[in-house]
């Protein structure tokens, strides 16, 4: 957002919060304005407390001290302009920045820098493979042209899966490699820990989203933020599964408060009667053979701690050395990033034709419009009504996010192997067949190959149903090949190989990385396959 919008957004926040604060104050049943600042001064000091590292505890200590004192004695005026500041103060702390010539270097000169940055370990590939591209890498697929046109005709919200740190800098590729004009986006706090992203998103737009900010106040002034920069025409990316997937599991549960940002900003952009008041969500599906922080995602999980720990400050993708590492390794492998753009859908929902128009269920022409207006026929905020939208739209998501993933060949290996190991462990628990499965019991290459068969067998039967994406390492191509691909993946980037293979044998010398890995195809039933008695009525 640039700056001169930046500034009108701010003050439309203020008003909108501080507005609906007292509106809501006035209520019979609503919540007193003392009440509200001291129920958001308790959730700030226990953040405080548990927070001991945070860059501006010490000011935040001095505000906060600064509201309790001045929060006893305050007339109901007071009170008012004591919210004011607090809500001034947390949008301060959400709001981004964008600055042109940073955004002018950054599509001039990284797209040919970084392919030759990522290469450079790999001197040979330049010699006979002329000028790297990042293409070579990512591949991008999916519904481009239906991005294109809802660009085109209103405002955009892409939502993506969330499997690494480095899905932002993936995006950023896609969304400059098609031509598309910037978007902003809300970035985790624990992302600035890196400095060189920290730098391209403190000046390319993207506003911070502290996690660890409980406070009701916060959550509604972050969303009246995303809110107010639709409004004004700021394409959005939003992660509807909040933060990364620690187990590798495809989003299920999707956080929904950023999602209704835009069924809001398109009745507000109704009531003004916007020349574009359409809102489009484009789900997108990123996957990686290998992601960066896998090792300490999958500990996070396993030890129970993912609640408790919501944000990892610590991870891989905090320093800037094994970032670089791991893209050079990518880098020298083909196909090892999948970008898939989904169908459009509108707030509600409902898929979108090439005209922008909403489609029912049966294909039908519906007018949304009239889903959000009074009897009168002038579009209102209902939140009850507006919830269950929500929600109809966030399963929308959901179902569009498995008919996207796409299926990988470490995805494909790692389910297999993992249910052979596992049907070796038939009385353990996950834990500790976790444990004993691994080291130095290797499978025949034979099985794996088998095993491998079944699985590619389902994954198509899924893709030619539409539930289920095979990408090129899987697509055409049979199992020795998928095997051969996976194996030469797992064996560039983990400190240990996730699966290799000793002579004839295909051992699992980390199998917390394979449970992890296996689990982007977990919930297709594909592990049905390997039941006693499969379809085809072979022994497994």
């Amino acid at each position: 957002m640039k700056d001169a919008v930046r500034d009108a957004a701010i003050v439309e926040v203020r008003s909108r919060v501080l507005e609906a604060c007292i509106a809501q104050a006035q209520h019979p049943d609503g919540v007193p304005l003392d009440v509200l600042i001291n129920d958001t001064l308790y959730h700030e000091k226990k953040r405080l407390e548990i927070d001991q590292s945070a860059v501006s505890r010490a000011g935040d200590i001095a505000f906060w001290d600064k509201v309790k004192r001045r929060l006893g004695r305050a007339s109901e005026l007071q009170q008012r302009r004591l919210l004011e500041k607090i809500i001034d103060r947390f949008t301060a702390e959400i709001l981004g920045h964008f600055e042109p010539w940073v955004y002018d270097v950054s599509t001039a000169v990284l797209p040919r820098v970084l392919p030759l940055l990522l290469n450079a370990a790999s001197p040979a590939r330049l010699a006979t493979g002329g000028m790297p591209s990042l293409s070579d890498t990512i591949t991008l697929e999916g519904h481009v042209d239906a991005l294109r046109r809802s660009i085109d005709q209103g405002t955009v919200i892409l939502l993506p899966t969330h499997v690494s740190n480095l899905d932002s800098v993936v995006l950023g590729w896609a969304i400059f490699e098609l031509g598309l004009p910037p978007f902003t986006y809300g970035a985790g706090l624990n992302l600035f820990n890196n400095p060189l992203l920290s730098f391209f998103m403190k000046n390319l737009g993207a506003y911070r989203v502290d996690r660890r900010k409980t406070a009701p106040l916060y959550k509604d002034v972050l969303k009246e933020y995303a809110t107010v920069s639709l409004e004004k025409g700021q394409h959005q990316l939003f992660f509807p599964g909040g933060t990364r997937s620690r187990s590798g599991l495809l989003e299920d549960r999707l956080k929904l408060g950023l999602l209704s940002c835009g069924l809001r900003a398109y009745i507000n952009n109704l009531k003004r009667r916007s020349d574009k008041p359409n809102v489009y969500l484009i789900p997108c599906n990123v996957s990686f053979q290998l992601t960066l922080e896998a090792e300490t995602l999958i500990e996070d999980h396993l030890k129970l701690v993912g609640k408790s720990r919501y944000i990892i400050t610590d991870d891989e993708s905090s320093r800037p050395s094994q970032v670089l590492q791991f893209l050079q390794n990518m880098a020298q492998l083909e196909n090892a990033i999948s970008v898939y753009i989904g169908e459009p859908l509108d707030p509600f929902g409902n898929q979108v034709d090439v005209q922008g128009e909403s489609r029912d269920a049966r294909g039908r022409s519906v007018d949304i419009a009239r889903y959000v207006t009074d009897p009168t026929g002038a579009p209102n905020h209902d939140p009850r009504r507006d919830r269950v939208y929500t929600l109809q739209a966030g399963e929308a998501v959901r179902r569009a996010f498995r008919a996207g993933n796409t299926a990988l060949s470490t995805h494909v290996l790692a389910f297999a192997l993992f249910e052979l190991l596992r049907r070796r462990f038939p009385t353990q628990d996950l834990y500790r067949m976790l444990r004993d499965a691994g080291g130095g019991i290797g499978v025949p290459m034979s099985e794996v190959a088998d095993a491998v068969g079944r699985v590619l067998e389902r994954s198509r039967q899924l893709s030619a149903s539409g539930a289920l994406r095979l990408g090129s390492s899987v697509a055409g191509r049979e199992a020795p090949e998928v095997i051969a691909d996976a194996l030469r993946h797992f064996g560039v980037y983990h400190s240990r190989p996730v699966a290799v293979r000793r002579g004839d044998r295909v051992f699992a010398d980390e199998m917390n990385l394979l449970y992890y890995y296996r689990n982007r195809l977990h919930g297709y039933g594909i592990e049905t396959a390997f039941d006693p008695e499969s379809p085809s009525g072979e022994k497994v």
